[in-house]
């Protein structure tokens, strides 16, 4: 696939996250009931409503391509492209009234992520990423920071301790200990956070494929690195990091090294 058809497909991308941005936002703060899911989690009309539009939308457009959402399942297509759609990551800070949730819509071809959108309507900020064609947020190009050193790093991460619910580990303690700040600017927020320059790692314990499939072309085409936590740059590995690059083998290291101790 060339640049150009990767363009067209991210524009027509970015124009559903407006459109689900819009919808979620109309639910922002006026929620009337919140349902939770077999696995516990939090789900709204919101979630349901974003994703049904973007399915629909996305089905008039390229009926033969496969949709895999959190709310409504996969859909197989006969094309190699496979859209994967988060209407709302971070439904908990949604319900909560805080506004750093976000529309995720990745886009992978012959099973290789190659665009991703993420729109943070209470925020006014979209970003985007392409394979080839950059990242960037509201029309600007953003590139991560220089720093090479975990101690001049601003650590992000949705939950910092051990999920003992789900038998999760925790983010090791020596990162957390050497890093210069660390903050839970968590869900997809984080990695916009590090695709922009303004943090340094996100860290999340537990990623869906559709809480990835946005968030890695924006990373890696803003000059950073997205693995899951043994180092692999995939969007099934169960879990996931996100940094710089440039600190992303010592990170790696050290979370293999915990995991085995």
């Amino acid at each position: 696939m060339d640049t150009s058809e990767i363009s067209g497909l991210t524009e027509f991308a970015i124009e559903l996250a407006r459109e689900a941005g819009e919808i979620a936002l109309g639910h922002f703060r006026r929620l009337s009931s919140v349902d939770r899911k077999r696995d516990g989690s939090l789900v709204t009309a919101a979630d349901r409503e974003a994703e049904s539009h973007i399915r629909a939308r996305i089905c008039a457009r390229f009926p033969d391509d496969s949709i895999v959402g959190e709310e409504h399942g996969e859909q197989r297509g006969a094309s190699a492209r496979c859209w994967i759609i988060d209407p709302i990551d971070g439904t908990y800070s949604f319900v909560k009234g805080v506004p750093f949730y976000g529309v995720l819509i990745g886009l992978e071809v012959s099973g290789e992520t190659v665009s991703g959108v993420a729109n943070f309507p209470s925020l006014g900020e979209l970003y985007h990423g392409a394979r080839g064609l950059g990242a960037f947020c509201n029309g600007g190009r953003i590139r991560v920071s220089e720093f090479a050193v975990v101690e001049q790093a601003l650590v992000l991460a949705t939950d910092f301790g051990p999920i003992e619910r789900l038998g999760l580990p925790a983010i090791p303690a020596r990162l957390q200990q050497r890093a210069n700040v660390r903050r839970t600017w968590g869900d997809c927020y984080g990695y916009a956070m590090v695709a922009s320059g303004r943090a340094e790692m996100m860290f999340d314990q537990a990623m869906n494929v559709w809480d990835c499939a946005a968030l890695k072309p924006l990373v890696e085409e803003a000059g950073g690195r997205f693995t899951d936590w043994n180092g692999r740059p995939t969007i099934r590995g169960g879990n996931a990091v996100a940094t710089n690059g440039r600190l992303h083998d010592e990170v790696i290291r050290i979370l293999k090294e915990e995991q085995q101790e």
